[in-house]
């Protein structure tokens, strides 16, 4: 299996984010390309030489959970400040850039959370030009900056830290003690790009339109003239990765769709209404629904049954490999996949972090893959996806489609996957669905997972008997990116609507509940 994968171009205005550990390090990143910059992360454990081996416009020292006098807690090389590179610090990164440069910071117990005013005190400075004096921003730490170093002008403090900014306009190194990058910071958006656009000098030219673009120009390098194939699930993802492919390779790409089984209802002849009269693609439809319930036969553990999915997916794929190279001739070297960047970090392969879940088309593909990958949405948030389907010209029925795991149902149901609990589930989550959408709630959440607990059975009342049934869950939560996800606050009678259409028309089904967790502590999927 080749682990190369399209990069975006060096002629490209990069900011590398670097990631202390912080819950934010995602959002930071979807901020600058917010501000249309490209923006990377990479680990704090970097060598600082690889870092400026990328030739970065600009680096963001991110938040973090340690104190700079903890040991153990992460460095950074006085050499990143001594590159020329600008530089922007926060609250952990900024209190780290304090003490490597030789300003004080004091583990005096003085801690702020949550919202705080800050004070300006250099409104005409580089990160506070047309910022209010006095607003609120969002702090979240328990050592406070006294002294800036040598050099640095204190442009901003709260009531409990005198040095809450400082700003370095002949080095470009600027620093804040909070954090601009969350919707609680007022003005933080309008700070972040005064560093990106005043301090570091970077012009926001970076678009959806530059995405496809250089997208497809680096497709056409890795691929050649050679033929790929596609998993098309019928989502967003894979759908605009296949849309990509094909505007850089046009006939030499097929689609495959594999019907497992595991799928929602309906969703295989929408596939090939919409995305087939959408693109004009070619499309073969794999019926693999047997193959995949044998294999699942028995088994309920989670992480399992994502890696057996998986593996009879890339199975079924060689198997129309084949049968393509026996139609067509050529060789299909290439599979195309719709992996995000949320996908790369969460499976331990965007900054160090730990593998909180397996996805087949990430860290669950099998050691003797036979294809090269091919996965142009690597490097993109949900959101970003989106419009690059719309400037890709991609009907809004695939592209608003809310987000549908690779394994499919398979992981929505906690314990063993049968038709008969696959055929319940659907009927479930296509009433869940058709009640958001009647209610116009579609764009108002991110998704709606609807879970089985085929394992777990309560006791209920329907008509004149007594029941003992399984109880559905519903998983509303909204979000940006996936990455953080707080659950949505649907109206008391959709629920209720939701709840009574389940129980009356899905059999086995006595028992609707809500799941209100955010993620973090929860993931937004059960399994």
């Amino acid at each position: 299996m080749s682990s190369v994968h399209p990069q975006s171009p060096p002629e490209n205005d990069t900011v590398l984010v670097v990631d202390f550990g912080a819950q934010y390090a995602q959002l930071i990143a979807r901020r600058v390309r917010e501000a249309r910059v490209y923006s990377e992360i990479v680990p704090s454990s970097m060598p600082v030489a690889e870092m400026l081996a990328k030739n970065p416009r600009a680096i963001i020292l991110s938040g973090g959970p340690s104190s700079v006098y903890e040991e153990g807690a992460p460095q950074l090389d006085r050499a990143i400040f001594e590159a020329g590179v600008p530089v922007f610090g926060m609250c952990y990164g900024f209190q780290l850039m304090a003490t490597v440069l030789g300003g004080t910071v004091d583990n005096s117990g003085a801690r702020e959370y949550g919202r705080t005013q800050l004070a300006v005190s250099r409104s005409g400075s580089t990160l506070f030009e047309g910022v209010p004096d006095k607003h609120s921003v969002w702090m979240s730490h328990g050592d406070a900056c006294s002294a800036a170093p040598e050099g640095f002008t204190v442009t901003a403090s709260t009531d409990v830290v005198p040095v809450a900014a400082f700003e370095n306009d002949e080095r470009k190194l600027y620093g804040v003690q909070y954090h601009p990058e969350v919707l609680h910071s007022e003005h933080g958006q309008q700070v972040l790009e005064h560093f990106l656009y005043r301090g570091a000098g970077i012009e926001p030219n970076w678009t959806t339109t530059n995405v496809v673009e250089e997208q497809v120009a680096l497709i056409r390098e890795q691929v050649g003239d050679k033929r790929a194939i596609c998993g098309l699930s019928g989502g967003v993802d894979s759908a605009v990765a296949a849309a990509l492919v094909q505007r850089a390779i046009g006939d030499r790409l097929t689609c495959v769709y594999v019907d497992h089984g595991l799928m929602r209802k309906d969703e295989t002849a929408q596939v090939e209404k919409d995305f087939v009269a959408a693109t004009g693609v070619k499309l073969v439809v794999v019926d693999a629904e047997e193959r995949f319930l044998d294999a699942l036969k028995g088994v309920s553990d989670p992480e399992q049954k994502r890696k057996i999915i998986g593996r009879e997916f890339i199975r079924v794929f060689e198997q129309a490999q084949a049968d393509i190279i026996a139609d067509e001739g050529p060789a299909v070297e290439f599979l195309v996949q719709g992996t995000l960047y949320p996908d790369v970090v969460e499976s331990g392969g965007g900054t160090g972090t730990a593998n909180i879940k397996s996805h087949h088309n990430v860290g669950g593909l099998p050691e003797d893959l036979e294809f090269q990958l091919v996965e142009p949405l690597r490097k993109l948030f949900k959101d970003e996806v989106r419009m690059v389907g719309q400037e890709l010209g991609l009907p809004a029925e695939i592209v608003q489609r809310q987000p549908f795991p690779g394994p499919g149902l398979g992981i929505r149901i906690v314990g063993e996957v049968t038709k008969e609990r696959l055929d319940l589930l659907r009927e479930a989550d296509a009433i869940a669905r058709e009640e958001l959408t009647a209610a116009g709630l579609d764009r108002e959440i991110w998704q709606c997972p609807v879970v089985l607990l085929a394992d777990v059975r309560s006791v209920g009342v329907q008509g004149d008997g007594r029941t003992y049934g399984h109880p559905i869950v519903l998983r509303p939560v909204s979000s940006e990116d996936a990455m953080t996800a707080d659950w949505s606050r649907l109206p008391y009678e959709v629920l209720a609507k939701i709840s009574t259409r389940i129980t009356n028309e899905v059999k086995d089904v006595n028992r609707v509940v809500l799941d209100c967790t955010s993620k973090p502590p929860g993931t937004i999927e059960w399994e």
